[in-house]
């Protein structure tokens, strides 16, 4: 009986790749996500983009971080908005009722000050449960600071 070397090595190839998929697999199924060891946990968004699908995609982030098992009860979350982002705040834009319910859930919602001096945006024109800060970036380096993470969704259809 002949043998080829093709079908030999092909035969070889299929099989570790066979075996490597089990493998993954089996660590896949054993795999949970990182554990929440820590009693408190914090996390800030920007939004900078006004276009309503970086809004839906933000806030959803947020609501799925707001509703991940691991993280109940230990987690605090503040949404910041510069820039275009802005117009996640503007009165009439569709979003309050969901703004007002993250809000109950403990969400700190904030508008960056120097935005709404740039872009002459009156602060009449924002909800009027949204707090203020002099500066988005300041917000961030706080956080940061204190250990909290730095989540920034990119709007749909930006490409890296």
């Amino acid at each position: 009986m002949r043998i080829h070397h093709r079908s030999w090595a092909g035969a070889c190839a299929a099989l570790a790749l066979c075996a490597g998929l089990a493998s993954a697999a089996q660590a896949a199924e054993g795999f949970a996500g990182a554990r929440a060891t820590r009693d408190h946990y914090g996390a800030i968004f920007q939004i900078d983009a006004g276009g309503q699908g970086a809004i839906k995609k933000t806030l959803n982030n947020i609501e799925n971080l707001l509703h991940d098992p691991r993280l109940k009860g230990k987690v605090r979350v503040e949404l910041i908005a510069n820039a275009q982002g802005f117009a996640i705040y503007v009165k009439n834009n569709g979003f309050e009722q969901k703004l007002r319910h993250l809000q109950e859930q403990g969400v700190i919602l904030a508008q960056c000050s120097n935005t709404l001096r740039e872009l002459h945006v009156d602060r009449k024109d924002l909800y009027p449960f949204i707090s203020i800060v002099p500066s988005g970036m300041g917000e961030i380096t706080l956080r940061e600071s204190e250990g909290w993470a730095y989540i920034h969704p990119t709007p749909p259809g930006d490409s890296l």
